[in-house]
């Protein structure tokens, strides 16, 4: 069975790119374009992996993070953040908050998919 990815991410482009290349690949990806849905959709999808976009309106992908992490029934689940943000100290507030890769954008696709692999 195909492994499950939820991609939390607000810019339409890049949210088709990672779905795109994710199915390419094998997976099945589900895309969340608002941020404030991707607690819920990630308790009703169960993915094996979570991409999530840090710098959205509403709720920042830090928040969601520690939100998921907080969940006794997600906190399991392996985060993957992908932000435009460059400086070191932004790299390691996140990796702290509980995201188990950093990747940044402008994404690499050999990249991206690296990442995805070593987190399944």
């Amino acid at each position: 069975m195909a492994k499950r990815v939820l991609v939390v991410e607000d810019n339409e482009l890049n949210l088709k790119l990672f779905c795109d290349l994710l199915r390419a690949h094998e997976f099945t990806a589900e895309p969340v374009r608002d941020g404030r849905e991707a607690v819920e959709r990630a308790r009703a999808f169960k993915p094996d992996l979570i991409i999530m976009d840090i710098q959205m309106p509403h709720v920042t992908g830090y928040e969601l993070i520690l939100e998921l992490k907080a969940d006794a029934t997600l906190k399991s689940i392996p985060v993957m953040a992908v932000t435009a943000y460059a400086g070191r100290e932004d790299e390691e507030r996140i990796r702290a908050a509980g995201a188990d890769t950093y990747v940044s954008k402008p994404i690499s696709l050999a990249r991206f998919m690296d990442a995805v692999g070593a987190l399944l």
